[in-house]
């Protein structure tokens, strides 16, 4: 799943090449993506891109007016969501029902440049909103703060984690308490951090709430460094090679030589290490149980 430091890179690699260009034509291929009907997918075209903004993990691609208000095309790639750019289409309308592709977006122009939006897999989440305000996407609605915003300081940090009696691997990926982190740099962050994923936010004591501040802020600003300049086809693997424990479990820990455990949710897994994280006590499979005493 494409987090802050990825959206951000795709962020900017989209608006180096939108803004100031025109709409052709939108072809949506996977109508399941489309999460609103008014105004319509066609209104975008003929309209030129203005920009390009990030909201937690949501992109907003921004359109001028044409008679009436200003449009966002305001996209979410979910869990196995990606976006494709082609320097030129086909020029065959894609057929539905036909591989991962989900929407086409063709710019005006020769030769026919754009972007498609593809998703893997069965479980098909990639969401697609047409609107005349950002904030009218109830995902959108509801993010917490940004954590990489100058505003987000450590006393902020610790207001939203104040009080809270739930796991902080949960809190760091809840869209509402901070926006922009997932699975990944939850577990990313949590390793810096040296701190188990099953502690409670609540019994942080002054000093941690400080080193997992200082963690996060370090995570994300190095990733986000990292992803610049990258391409949209070379962020997947980008993001991958900066990971420590991510999806390396079984893999020796890159601080202390450990190996990388996992646990399983029913969709998700988290990974960390043993010594640095829970004093080398490994944490059980919440499939089967809660923690080996």
């Amino acid at each position: 799943m494409p987090e802050l430091p990825e959206v951000e890179a795709l962020r900017g690699f989209l608006a180096e090449r939108l803004t100031g260009r025109a709409v052709r034509r939108v072809l949506p291929v996977a109508i399941s993506v489309l999460k609103t009907y008014d105004p319509p997918l066609d209104a975008l075209e003929g309209r030129a891109f203005t920009g390009v903004a990030r909201h937690g993990k949501f992109l907003d691609l921004q359109l001028a007016g044409a008679g009436d208000s200003d449009l966002h095309l305001v996209v979410h790639l979910a869990r196995a969501g990606w976006l494709r750019w082609q320097d030129t289409l086909p020029a065959a309308p894609p057929r539905p029902g036909k591989g991962p592709l989900a929407l086409r977006v063709e710019l005006a122009g020769e030769p026919a440049e754009g972007f498609e939006l593809t998703e893997a897999g069965t479980q098909k989440r990639l969401a697609v909103h047409v609107v005349r305000d950002p904030a009218e996407v109830p995902g959108v609605a509801r993010l917490g703060p940004e954590p990489l915003s100058p505003a987000f300081d450590r006393a902020a940090f610790a207001a939203v984690l104040a009080g809270q009696r739930h796991r902080i691997k949960g809190l760091l990926r809840d869209q509402s308490v901070i926006s922009g982190i997932g699975n990944a740099y939850s577990d990313e962050i949590l390793h810096a951090a040296r701190m188990s994923p099953f502690r409670l936010a609540a019994d942080l004591s002054d000093a941690e709430v400080t080193t997992l501040f200082t963690a996060l802020r370090e995570v994300l600003s190095s990733a986000v460094e990292r992803a610049q300049g990258l391409s949209a086809a070379e962020l997947k693997a980008g993001k991958r090679l900066g990971l420590r424990v991510h999806g390396r479990a079984g893999e020796p820990c890159p601080v202390c030589g450990d190996t990388v455990r996992s646990v399983s949710f029913r969709d998700s897994t988290l990974e960390y290490c043993p010594t640095c994280q829970t004093g080398g006590k490994p944490l059980a499979d919440r499939r089967l149980s809660r923690l080996l005493k």
